[in-house]
């Protein structure tokens, strides 16, 4: 006959494995658990997607217009050249 002592032990063992069996997740402890973070995630990728979207918008949209500044910056350099020279010669002619 076993002793009190190992009865007990063996009970306590027998109580344990039952308690640390109970414990475990399930697949769908898990999914219910991660779900809320799954939604939030694909929240901030869809946010994400979009701003990466504008990005390249706004900046294909810079280069477009830095492209028009290099075509006009020669133009507006030829017309400030011709208003300097019609300066200088208003102010060489004579007034009576």
């Amino acid at each position: 006959m076993p002793s009190l002592g190992k009865s007990i032990a063996l009970a306590g063992v027998i109580a344990a494995s039952g308690l640390s069996l109970s414990g475990c997740a399930t697949k769908q402890d898990i999914a219910e658990a991660i779900a809320p973070l799954s939604e939030r995630v694909a929240t901030l990728e869809s946010r994400v997607q979009a701003n990466e979207t504008a990005t390249q918008s706004a900046a294909g949209a810079a280069q477009s217009a830095n492209q028009r500044l290099d075509q006009l910056t020669p133009r507006v350099d030829t017309l400030e050249q011709q208003q300097q020279e019609m300066r200088q010669r208003a102010q060489k002619r004579p007034r009576n």
